[in-house]
């Protein structure tokens, strides 16, 4: 976005019988060449009506280009009017204007014959992209260090700070004037926007700190309880499980505490189910308990009977050695 400002005076005041004029052109259409050889180009006169709405004012018309070169060093720079909106006319830039008390007598008397807009143009192509300023001379192409040097003392460092502005705003060189206001435009409301957001958070996404805690430590407490009910759960199932091995002589004594640690583990009570499923009694149960005194008498009788008879033992025998 490498650009400088000009002056050129090409354009004579237009008078039609004494009055002023209300429409002025500004800037002649396609190449635009100064008196002192020096030439621009006005290829895309759309760019400079963008430029005058994105400067969001009038456009002075001073004396002697003394906005651009008084005014910056406090030095009184009045207007004797003001360029109130610009037209595209043909390829050609023309100015309504507004010319006050001062402007009129100067203009009327012929004082001043000739207009100098300040134009802002690209050094690389020569282009015109904007206008900041009229003013009124007799002198065209005056030699004005601060608008005519392409290249003055300050224009390095003024390049290189245009360049890292550029690049800052992720912007490429060539980048237009109005194109780069736009962007630092739209940057601006962005910001504006995430200020906004920031300050009045919405309510469906954000919580109060306080509320949040709360929520947190109750859905730890429910989690910590849960847990502790799982636990508890487990350890019923487990008990249930090795008394039913116990019972049914799957497992002994001895290793039950083995059986229920292994219990414990993840997915053990459900091996340890497996296992005693497939696993055959160590040993069956006796149902002695079951019999009553009698049966077991006459089952004991009965087998010395038959002990006797093996050996060639009486009844007699049987009743006095027996016992």
């Amino acid at each position: 976005m490498k650009r400088n400002a000009a002056a050129i005076n090409t354009m004579e005041i237009p008078l039609a019988n004494g009055d002023m004029p209300e429409w002025v052109e500004l800037i002649p259409a396609g190449a635009v060449i100064g008196r002192d050889g020096r030439s621009w180009n006005n290829s895309s006169p759309e760019s400079i009506l963008e430029y005058f709405v994105a400067l969001a004012r009038e456009l002075p018309i001073d004396i002697e280009h003394s906005t651009e070169l008084k005014a910056p060093k406090g030095e009184p720079a009045p207007a004797i009017g003001w360029v109130m909106e610009l037209q595209e006319r043909n390829g050609a830039i023309w100015g309504r204007a507004e010319w006050n008390a001062t402007g009129k007598q100067l203009i009327g008397e012929r004082a001043y014959r000739y207009l100098s807009p300040v134009i802002i143009y690209q050094p690389s192509s020569g282009t015109i992209v904007g206008l900041t300023s009229v003013g009124i001379t007799n002198q065209p192409n005056l030699k004005l260090p601060a608008l005519n040097h392409e290249q003055g003392a300050d224009a390095p460092e003024e390049i290189t700070m245009l360049k890292a502005i550029l690049a800052a705003l992720a912007l490429p060189e060539n980048t237009t004037e109005t194109e780069a206001v736009s962007k630092i435009a739209s940057l601006r409301s962005e910001l504006t926007t995430a200020m906004n957001r920031a300050e009045n958070p919405s309510l469906e996404k954000f919580v109060p700190r306080a509320d949040f805690d709360a929520a947190l430590a109750k859905a730890t407490n429910a989690e910590q309880q849960l847990k502790q009910i799982k636990i508890e759960q487990l350890e019923t199932a487990v008990n249930t499980a090795i008394s039913q091995a116990l019972k049914e002589g799957k497992i002994t004594p001895a290793t039950a505490e083995y059986h229920r640690a292994q219990c414990r583990q993840e997915g053990g009570l459900e091996r340890f189910t497996a296992y005693c499923a497939a696993a055959p009694s160590i040993g069956d149960a006796s149902d002695l308990g079951k019999k009553d005194v009698e049966e077991q008498t006459k089952a004991m009788n009965a087998e010395q009977q038959q002990v006797a008879a093996m050996f060639g033992n009486s009844a007699e025998d049987l009743a006095k050695y027996g016992k």
